[in-house]
């Protein structure tokens, strides 16, 4: 079964507000630039997993939070402007399955090397393991700047 495709590119980059993932999404953009492509910048939020009977305070607070981390890992990435060609996407779900799932439609998944979740000595993360073993285009995983935060790119903007 082939992918639809349309005549623009499109790079989705999994955003979590790590540096990692602003790196991905200055890689992604540096990439997308002289193909003239899309890049979906996402960021996925879902219900937490809770106990039974057990109501976690805040849980409504979710998507604001996530919409929050997504405008400011932009926002250090690009500077004040996000280039027009970048879709910001705040959208429900696991980020391993939802990006999985979103790489039937995309040319490339794009992620850090590792995000904010568990064990520190994994050499991927499992979000970016995941994609590598199991999606349905290229994966590209960006590792952070080794020299702490970067400034804004506008070289390619």
């Amino acid at each position: 079964m082939e992918r639809s495709r349309s005549d623009i590119a499109t790079f989705v980059v999994g955003v979590d507000g790590s540096e990692a993932s602003v790196e991905a999404l200055r890689q992604a953009q540096r990439l997308a630039v002289p193909l003239g492509a899309t890049v979906l910048a996402t960021a996925y939020w879902d219900d937490p997993q809770v106990y039974t009977g057990y109501v976690a305070m805040g849980i409504d607070r979710f998507e604001e939070r996530v919409e929050l981390i997504l405008r400011e890992a932009l926002e250090k990435a690009f500077g004040p402007e996000t280039p027009q060609n970048i879709i910001a996407q705040v959208l429900r779900g696991r980020p391993r399955d939802s990006l999985i799932d979103a790489s039937r439609d995309a040319d490339m998944i794009v992620v850090g090397r590792r995000g904010h979740g568990g064990f520190g000595g994994l050499l991927l993360g499992s979000v970016s393991s995941a994609c590598v073993a199991h999606a349905h285009c290229p994966v590209l995983v960006v590792h952070s700047p080794e020299n702490g935060e970067r400034k804004p790119s506008r070289e390619n903007v």
